[in-house]
């Protein structure tokens, strides 16, 4: 009995373990993951980047919440350097600021869902998560025609009911592995080294319209990574097709075929 016993557990460690170090279970018709920790908790994961090999593809993304005073400067900064951008909006920001949502959709720049208010988005119910992401692709579908198909939570934020609901709704839920940090005023050549540092092929890269220094920034980030071969392209350009897996680091990749 004991040695039965003891083979159980053993069986028992070697699944959560094999879970735990492979980090990929598919959910059909999506790229959804989850990922166990040690306690056996399901925890799902939003994508962060993007395997693409050796090709220097990676994205330039905003989160629109602020005011619009750099919105005609931002536009102007990436149409001198053939650049199509990802804006992730928010609903109250797309009410305020309609001009300028369909100044960036008339520029070819996609605009995202970054929810409807800005609130935690992890510390609501079901019911007003979906809220929160319904009302914020409504308006953005009414006021340029096309409908959000990327979500990022405010603040980055997410959990099992934020990223359930954003597929259910038609949204794949996208972070960013290259952090600007422009929202904490540093300096446009502390910006530009932190990004430069941090870019690999596959990288999603956050910024954020209204930060005091990226205007002044961003010419000299774009030109060094188109300098060293790298091409910069919307986020939805970025993702890979389906059928995908995202690993336990959060990295879209190919699902392998099994025939």
């Amino acid at each position: 009995m004991k040695i039965i016993l003891f083979s159980k557990r053993m069986a028992a460690a070697y699944v959560t373990v094999l879970f735990l170090a492979v980090g990929l279970l598919v959910f059909s018709g999506s790229s959804t993951v989850s990922v166990f920790n040690e306690a056996g908790q399901e925890r799902l994961l939003p994508i962060y980047n993007v395997d693409r090999g050796e090709e220097k593809l990676c994205s330039l993304t905003f989160d629109a919440a602020w005011d619009d005073a750099d919105t005609d400067q931002l536009i102007e900064i990436l149409d001198r350097y053939q650049v199509k951008a990802t804006f992730f909006m928010v609903g109250d920001w797309v009410s305020k600021y309609p001009e300028s949502v369909k100044k960036f959709a008339d520029h070819g720049h996609e605009i995202m869902n970054h929810s409807d208010t800005h609130p935690h988005i992890d510390q609501l119910s079901q019911d007003k998560v979906r809220r929160e992401i319904v009302d914020c692709s409504d308006k953005i579908e009414a006021l340029v025609g096309k409908r959000p198909t990327l979500f990022r939570g405010p603040y980055g934020e997410y959990n099992n009911t934020v990223i359930r609901e954003a597929e259910a709704t038609g949204h794949k839920t996208l972070q960013w592995d290259v952090d600007s940090l422009d929202w904490k005023e540093l300096s446009a050549n502390e910006m530009k080294e932190r990004v430069l540092k941090r870019v690999k092929p596959g990288s999603v890269m956050l910024f954020h319209n209204g930060a005091k220094h990226t205007p002044e920034a961003l010419p000299e980030i774009i030109e060094a990574l188109q300098a060293d071969g790298y091409k910069l392209v919307p986020a939805t350009e970025l993702l890979l097709p389906e059928p995908t897996v995202i690993n336990s680091q959060g990295m879209q990749m190919k699902q392998e075929s099994n025939g």
